[in-house]
């Protein structure tokens, strides 16, 4: 008898046409210095919704975005902003989408968990619980 183990279906994802057409461009560019982010990331939009040029969706992570997200393992909530690689800061909790977490995240709606593996090989599960639209596209009430 063999036993399987089954991981956790991977939730659906949307990117918008240039944040998809970007992060294609910086993932392999990235194939010779950080091999296993860029297939990691590759994956990941090989299976992404992409919306069409023009669109966007405010319920889905993008660059900008700012993400709250809960550590299942610990129930540490944490807030960060998509940033392009150039752009992180994390003093200024501004995470490049090209880290483990960053790829984790691009893309995810709010209510769904992903299981990510860390720089130091460890799985972990986060739990996206809000996503709010980059601050120059918000609107002022």
């Amino acid at each position: 008898m063999t036993t399987t183990i089954r991981t956790p279906a991977r939730p659906a994802i949307t990117v918008t046409a240039a944040d998809h057409a970007m992060l294609s461009r910086i993932a392999a560019g990235a194939v010779n210095t950080m091999p296993e982010l860029a297939a990691e990331l590759t994956r990941e939009l090989d299976r992404a919704r992409i919306l069409p040029e023009g669109r966007v969706s405010s319920d889905h992570a993008r660059i900008g975005s700012e993400v709250r997200y809960r550590d299942e393992s610990t129930g540490r909530e944490t807030s960060v902003t998509l940033v392009w690689p150039q752009d992180a800061d994390i003093e200024k909790n501004r995470i490049s989408v090209m880290t483990p977490i960053g790829v984790a995240l691009i893309g995810m709606a709010a209510e769904r968990s992903i299981d990510w593996t860390t720089r130091s090989g460890d799985v972990k599960r986060l739990t996206v619980i809000e996503v709010r639209e980059p601050a120059e596209e918000q609107v002022s009430s």
